[in-house]
């Protein structure tokens, strides 16, 4: 799909993007096949058509620092969208935490909004949610919260990335039975990701964006 909508970044730069997203995405190792066949999609219609996609996975941060500049806001809105990628699963890991401290320094930002999202990993709630009473632990992710807050999105190729990457709903809680006993119970993602409510915003943005400004039929994101 051909936007007509302008867009402040040119084609190489989406590519050089959407690469290093799509790095962040197969840092941890749990890309499964219908993921692929998703990105695979995304990236010959629309995307990066040019770009192999098995180069995503060697973009370097000095790549992106050639292509977005160092200490842009070019620069800085990237790292905001690859820590939503990195999250958008509700676990944040060593391997994904290592790929965005590099793309960081690379890009000539401070890291330093990164240690509060190391608070998070492997962090796993209690099977019910975080308990009443101890949200005080997770009080540290707010300056990252509010980082996140000020993504914008400007061009429509990330838009639909983001609106397909990021799930349209929190996952239904549901319960694992075995022999008729509850064996355990599996919380809404919600409750498991800390910064749940920064992703949906972003992509509540995206798909404003999309239908607002590039006028297209946002119902299948839906």
């Amino acid at each position: 799909m051909v936007s007509t909508v302008q867009s402040p970044y040119s084609d190489e730069q989406i590519a050089l993007w959407l690469r290093g997203l799509l790095a962040i995405a197969w840092a941890d190792g749990h890309f499964d096949t219908e993921e692929q066949d998703l990105i695979h999609d995304l990236m010959e219609t629309e995307l990066a058509p040019n770009t192999p996609l098995k180069e995503a996975e060697t973009v370097t941060g000095s790549e992106l620092a050639a292509s977005l500049g160092k200490g842009t806001p070019a620069a800085e809105n990237f790292m905001r969208t690859a820590v939503m990628v990195a999250i958008a699963d509700g676990t944040y890991s060593n391997s994904e935490d290592e790929v965005l401290h590099r793309f960081c320094v690379e890009l000539g930002l401070q890291p330093k909004i990164l240690e509060s999202l190391r608070l998070t990993l492997n962090y796993r709630p209690p099977a019910d949610g975080v308990p009443e009473g101890e949200e005080h632990h997770l009080a540290p992710l707010k300056p990252v919260q509010e980082w996140l807050d000020h993504l914008e999105v400007h061009d429509p190729r990330l838009a639909r990335f983001l609106c397909k990457m990021i799930p349209p709903q929190c996952p239904f809680e549901r319960d694992v039975t075995l022999f008729g006993h509850k064996v355990v119970h599996i919380p809404p993602m919600c409750k498991l990701n800390p910064l749940y409510d920064q992703l949906v915003g972003l992509r509540f943005r995206a798909l404003s964006y999309l239908a607002d400004e590039c006028k297209e039929d946002v119902s299948k994101y839906c």
